[in-house]
């Protein structure tokens, strides 16, 4: 049975990649359309739907930092909202029903109405690689302190939900070490994946979930413990195929919840028509702590669905009698719909920002978000984006001829290292496209891409030349495949360093033999030359 859901979110995915829209909307459909022919749910795919959100949202801890949600614009930005959701609830049920619903139902309805979807923007914007982007960064921060706020109200409505096991979670900084130890000895293979699935599935998922949390919520604490890790993004990495694979079961089961009837879909109807409202207050809100009118409006549309937590809570409340069933089947069906319309739109976002760019701008405020402010890189004529040893070698050989140079990096520890050395590095992420809007390149002649992501490359030069930029670009590669992407999104040169790593052994060996080659020859001048003695 299970190969059938398969093969039937192949097709239908398939069909949505053909038609330009992302897979994830054709495997939406696959679950609604085999539910209505009757297959069986079987138990097997809710279990693989579970694996896949707990590996994601793992995947997406290893690329966070726990700072990220102590920020005001995170924290401010989540109550505010939800406050906004409970006041809306509170007054539609007085001019509707006549009196006031109790504080439970109120946190029910209001938590499904504000809480957005982890899943669906984490994969949304790593798709994107913009989940380490300041837009991204505050959309995901925004959706975890959500996602802790639905554990608050689940445990609010059901005291059974947490117990004195979950103070446990309170051992967390314990156990880090052991954790990064673990990650340590894992190495780069078999062993690195299969370390990846205990932390995510096992201490994170279960492990979680046997102390009365939430595993989604476990994944992703435990991925955040292990973010400053050197192999936080191979581990990460390493999981996405499995991650992908069981995902396919997440979509699937949305369609499972149930059949919709007109009563669920005129109910399903008033959550969607508000969902530009919702979209609205995150963008003012975002506006008002002082992020500019590009990340969020970019963070706004990240957030415009309906969450899978605001379905847990639904059923939650559904079993304590709280929400009559039907209104679980309407949320399912807004939640579904809420990613169908979200998932094209986003893909387009920055698109569609330029379009309305004048107008958003209106807007802004006059002081800006520090990490939203334009970042100088000073008198420099050359930038090197990647400081690895490659970068390393061309930010040197660069200042060696006189330069003004100035290295990007996304790794602070890098850049730590660098600073500590004497180079004038600054931390960015080049899988940032805001990062190429933010910069002035008032002096700079020379871009050189030294990353070892070919993709990453393929965006810089993408974004570059979109914002202007008509200085030289050079980048590396390594297979001969990805040299005409790489060109032709932008790029001057291209090099291989592999090939450039040759011509270079060669020509330091053969300078370090001339000196040798040259000495010889002038002690064979300056030597006697050996006279053969004359027979008698």
């Amino acid at each position: 049975m299970v190969a059938v859901w398969i093969a039937a979110a192949f097709a239908l995915g398939l069909l949505a990649r053909q038609l330009g829209l992302p897979p994830l909307i054709g495997f939406l459909g696959a679950g609604f359309l085999l539910n209505a022919a009757g297959v069986e749910r079987v138990p097997a795919l809710t279990e693989v739907a579970h694996l896949g959100v707990l590996l994601l949202l793992f995947s997406v801890g290893l690329k966070l930092r726990i700072k990220a949600m102590v920020r005001p614009e995170v924290w401010g930005v989540a109550l505010l909202q939800l406050a906004v959701a409970v006041l809306v609830v509170v007054l539609a049920t007085r001019l509707g029903a006549g009196y006031p619903l109790a504080l439970p139902l109120v946190l029910v309805l209001a938590s499904s109405l504000s809480f957005s979807s982890t899943v669906l923007a984490a994969k949304i914007l790593e798709e994107r690689r913009e989940i380490r982007a300041f837009h991204g960064r505050v959309a995901i921060g925004i959706l975890i302190f959500q996602d802790l706020v639905a554990v608050a109200v689940l445990g609010f409505n059901d005291e059974r939900a947490l117990g004195w096991s979950a103070a446990l979670v309170l051992l967390l900084p314990v156990v880090q070490p052991v954790l990064r130890k673990l990650l340590d000895l894992a190495g780069h293979g078999e062993l690195l994946v299969l370390l990846g699935g205990v932390l995510a599935l096992g201490i994170g998922g279960y492990g979680f979930e046997a102390i009365g949390l939430s595993g989604e919520l476990g994944a992703l604490l435990i991925g955040m413990l292990l973010a400053n890790h050197p192999k936080a993004i191979e581990l990460s990495d390493s999981l996405w195929g499995l991650k992908e694979f069981f995902l396919v079961g997440f979509f699937l089961t949305i369609g499972l919840t149930g059949l919709p009837t007109w009563e669920t879909l005129g109910l399903a109807a008033l959550p969607i028509v508000v969902l530009p409202l919702k979209m609205l207050l995150y963008f003012l809100l975002l506006l008002a702590f002082g992020l500019s009118a590009r990340t969020g409006f970019l963070a706004s549309l990240s957030l415009a669905t309906y969450s899978e937590f605001g379905l847990i809570v639904m059923a939650a409340g559904v079993e304590r009698g709280l929400v009559p069933a039907e209104w679980l089947v309407a949320t399912a069906i807004a939640v579904a719909i809420s990613f169908a319309i979200t998932a094209p739109l986003s893909r387009y976002a920055h698109e569609i920002f330029a379009a309305l760019e004048r107008f958003l701008r209106l807007f802004e405020r006059n002081r800006r978000h520090p990490d939203d402010e334009p970042i100088s890189l000073g008198r420099a004529d050359v930038v090197v984006v990647g400081m690895g040893r490659v970068g390393t070698g061309a930010y040197d050989h660069a200042r060696d001829l006189g330069r003004k140079v100035v290295g990007l990096d996304s790794d602070l520890g890098k850049v730590e290292r660098h600073l500590s050395e004497g180079r004038r590095v600054v931390y960015a992420d080049a899988e940032d496209p805001l990062l190429w809007h933010r910069l002035r390149l008032d002096h700079v002649r020379v871009i050189m891409l030294a990353l070892p992501d070919t993709e990453a490359k393929v965006l810089a030069s993408e974004q570059l030349r979109r914002r202007g930029y008509t200085g030289l670009i050079s980048a590396t590669y390594v297979w001969p495949e990805e040299r005409e992407p790489i060109l032709a999104a932008g790029a001057d040169v291209a090099y291989n360093y592999f090939a450039e790593s040759g011509v270079g052994l060669a020509a330091d060996t053969f300078e370090a033999l001339a000196p040798e080659t040259k000495s010889r020859l002038n002690n064979k001048m300056k030597s006697p030359t050996p006279v053969e003695p004359k027979l008698p």
